[in-house]
This record gives structure tokens, sequence and C-alpha cells, in this order.
């Protein structure tokens, strides 16, 4: 039984989709205006988890997320570049789509754009107007809140105090300050659709609300988005699709992922966000990393919680992603577990069945019973780590186990950590073809010239072979310097940018 946390009941449920085995998930997408930051990073990378889980367990899943390419901000950034703006969302939506497939996020089942839904949203509207919730003035439309009971539940904010706290908004044709946009009178130079209410264009809570409905129905199991959502667009979302559908209408069930935290080297820490100028964009961090790194980060922490990501500067005043210097050490150690498990098991008899060494036996009922708990990504990694330990330590003492069973102990872990690719998405690159990109980073980074490396280990070899282990040693001390590890093997030698 999977088991999530609801953000509106605030504790741990089990998971009762409307339809059996069938689960409907909405996840609230970018507004694209931008590229995408770490912070947009973490929301996608957790639901994409969230999804893979949910498959692999049995359920057929109906994920859609949203483009919010009709948006105040996108409109600002047109107007400052000159360009219309529904081009410049078109553009910053290829940029969103190449960051999620270099994080190896599965696409979503329907990705709905506003502009291409504005038939869906005028229904909505109209409808709310028609049942009293909804009111026009001078072709704008508000959503009434004082008529929706409910407002503030899942947020648990009082309506009187809101009331109180709420600035005199510049609108003043509103008739209370919580009133919130469903429909927008159309200004010079922006895009804007015919209504009923004349030329416009959506307000920002509207178009979930509407394209929700339009794919899952006007009931579906579960809503995402990150915690700043929370207030006021996913309790907006509330008020205006249970006005237009019921009491028992919209979402089942509420999740939302932490922040990321962003710590500097003088110890400051503040949540990542472009308002304060302290986010970093996933293509500036996958200049200096691999993306599967970035995803290794973030699925450290458990979705719930926030994530500080340490940064520092470089001596050219360049940002040095602390974190994710580690989380790399992490993959490489994996991927160099599996490559050595990849050559212990190319040759030899086939391993058979029988008796394999702990955790082995076990960590995949363990996994994913940290999954099923309300999808703990750290827990589940946890449980990787002693599986890695567990294989190095059958690799470097062969006679720690008997043969047959340390063989079947290393395919029972390459075939773990196949499994926990397919929910996690990480461990599933071929691990030469990943060690070896890695070593090419590395030496660009640190400017290490790989021919210059072969052609040293070329004239340590000959020194070896003359048995002039003084010249041999120097070389190695040489590579060294340069920043270069030797590894010898009994298959040869191989080496490996430092880190």
């Amino acid at each position: 039984m999977i088991r999530l946390y609801d953000t509106t009941s605030r504790e741990k449920v089990d998971l009762t989709p409307r339809q059996p085995e069938h689960v409907g998930i909405y996840v609230c997408g970018p507004t694209v205006y931008d590229k995408c930051h770490v912070g947009h990073a973490r929301v996608y990378v957790a639901f994409d988890v969230v999804v893979r889980h949910l498959r692999a367990s049995g359920y057929q899943v109906t994920y859609v997320r949203n483009l919010t390419d009709v948006d105040d901000k996108i409109i600002r950034r047109a107007a400052e570049l000159g360009q219309d703006p529904l081009v410049l969302s078109a553009h910053f939506i290829d940029e969103f789509h190449a960051d999620m497939r270099a994080l190896g996020n599965l696409p979503p089942d329907a990705e709905p754009r506003v502009s291409q839904h504005i038939d869906d949203i005028v229904d909505l509207v109209r409808q709310l107007v028609a049942d009293g919730y909804g009111y026009e003035m001078d072709h704008d439309v508000y959503f009434e809140v004082d008529r929706f009971a409910d407002y503030g539940r899942l947020s648990r904010r009082n309506l009187d105090d809101l009331r109180v706290g709420a600035r005199v908004d510049v609108d003043q044709r509103k008739r209370k300050p919580l009133d919130f946009a469903l429909w927008k009178a159309a200004k010079p130079g922006e895009p804007s659709w015919t209504s009923p209410w004349g030329a416009g264009r959506p307000g920002w809570h509207i178009e979930c609300s509407a394209m929700s409905r339009r794919y899952l129905g006007s009931s579906f199991d579960i809503h995402g988005g990150g915690m700043d959502l929370i207030f006021p667009h996913h309790e907006n979302e509330i008020a205006q699709s249970r006005a237009a559908d019921g009491a028992n209408a919209f979402a089942r069930y509420w999740m939302h992922n932490g922040f990321i935290n962003v710590r500097t080297s003088a110890g400051a820490e503040e949540k990542m966000s472009k308002s304060l100028g302290n986010f970093f964009t996933i293509q500036q961090v996958l200049e200096q990393h691999e993306p599967e790194a970035l995803r290794l980060f973030l699925l450290g922490t458990h979705y719930r919680k926030p994530i500080v990501f340490e940064v520092d500067a470089r001596a050219d005043g360049s940002p040095r992603f602390v974190s994710l210097e580690d989380a790399e050490g992490r993959l490489a150690y994996a991927y160099a577990t599996l490559d050595r498990i990849q050559q212990a098991l190319s040759t030899g008899k086939p391993v058979g069945v029988g008796e394999t060494l702990p955790p082995a036996d076990q960590i995949v009922q363990r996994f994913d019973a940290a999954l099923d708990d309300d999808f703990n990504t750290a827990a589940a990694l946890g449980l990787t780590s002693e599986l890695l330990t567990l294989a190095n330590k059958l690799l470097d003492q062969p006679k720690a186990a008997p043969k047959d069973v340390r063989r079947r102990t290393l395919q029972a872990t390459w075939d773990t950590l196949a499994h926990v690719n397919e929910r996690l998405g990480v461990f599933g690159q071929d691990p030469g073809s990943y060690l070896l990109r890695r070593r090419e980073r590395l030496c660009t980074l640190r400017g290490v010239n790989p021919d210059d490396v072969e052609q040293l280990m070329a004239r340590r070899a000959t020194a070896r072979g003359a048995k002039d282990f003084q010249q041999a040693d120097q070389i190695r001390e040489e590579l060294t310097c340069m920043g270069v590890e030797l590894m010898d093997t009994p298959a040869g030698t191989t080496w490996r940018c430092s880190e």
C-alpha cells in the first residue's frame, strides 16, 4: 500500500484512487518567461519519481503538467525584449523541455498550454459567473471569495484574518481585496482573446482549474507543486473548481515539495528565488556537472523537506557548486562499482539460482517499502549505498564468500540497481560510457590533456617492463601532480582525473 502526505489533512494517508488501479495527477508547470533554475528542477524531479513509482507499482497513471505561456511576467519580459509574448514563451518552452530531458524526467501524458485552452477557460469562467461566484467589472471578471465557505482550508488560513491583513488593492473595482481575477480585460499591446466580457486573457489561477478539468475530469487523485503555490494559487484553484463542480470535486490529495535554500561559503542561507537574485539555472549547473548528479542530489533529501544547496566562488568569481561535487563523487562511485561488477560477471558460468548475501537478498523489498512510505527517496538511496558497499567488498575480497554465492550477489546488485533506475531514474547509464564522459569533463575543467596522459602512461609501461621502477614511480608522481590518478589492475592500468 502506498502512503502519501496530504497537505490538507497534514498527515500520511493511504492512496485510494477514485478509479481502481488508475491515478490521475496534475502538477503545476512553469511560467515560461525565462530559463528554469534548480528550484524548478526539484519540483519536476520529485513528481517524476512519484509517477515512476506509481507505474512500477502497477498503477495506470495519467500525468498532466501544464505550461503557463500567457502571464503578466511573460508580457513584461517580452516588452523589455521587444518580442511577441507567445514567441518568447515558445522559446522558453523549448528550453524547459531540453532541461527536463537532460534531467531524465519522463514526459507527461498531456502538457496543455494556456494559449491553446482559452475556450475551456472561458467556459469555466462563464459557469462561475452564471452561478453567482464570479462578477464582471468593466470587462474584468473576479471570483468572490466570500461566497466560498471553505476558503483557506488547504493553507489553514482564517478568512477573517486574511480580510484584516489584506492590503488595499490598487484595483478598487473589486468588491473585496481578497477577490481574485478570473479574466483580465485587454490592454494595448497585450495578447488577447474574445470572450463574453470583451477581449482579454485569463487570470493565473483559472488556467489550472480549466486544464485539469479538461484532461482529468472535475475530480482526480493528486495535485502537486511547490510549497510556495499553496497560497494563494492552490487555494484559489480549489475555490473556483469546487464552486463550479461541487463540494467533492477537484483533487483528492495535495502534495507539495520543499524549497531549495542556497548556502554560501560565508554561511548565509536563504530560499532560492529569482526575486532574490540567488538562483542558478539548470543549464548553468549542467555546464559543470552531469545532469544525473543534480538528480541524485535532489533525491538525496525527502521531497517535503528543504534542501541546502551549497555554493562557493572560484578564483575567477564563477560559482562552484559544492553540493554537486559531492553528488558527482557518489555517482562516480556507483558507476565504478557497476563497471567492476560488469567485468566480473562477463566471464564464467551463469550465476544460477541460490543463496545471496544480505542485504542483497532483501534490498528490493526494503527499497520499495521506502518509496511506498510517502516516496522516501532519501531512505531508498541509503539502501543502495549498503548494496554498493557489499559489492565492493566482494570484488576486493573474492574469498569473502563462496564463489557461487559471490557471483549471485553481484548479479543481484546489478539487477537491483536496474530496479532503482526504473523508479528513481539514476544508475541506468552504461557504466563505462559514464566513467569515460566524466573523465573527459574533469580533464576539461582541470586543463588536463588526455593525450599527454596516455604518452606518460606509455613511458611508464616501458619503464616497468624494463624494471626501471624508479623512473616508473617518477612518472606516476608527475601524473599525480597533473591531477591524474592511476589504477593498476590485473587487466592493465587505467586512469582518472582526481577529484
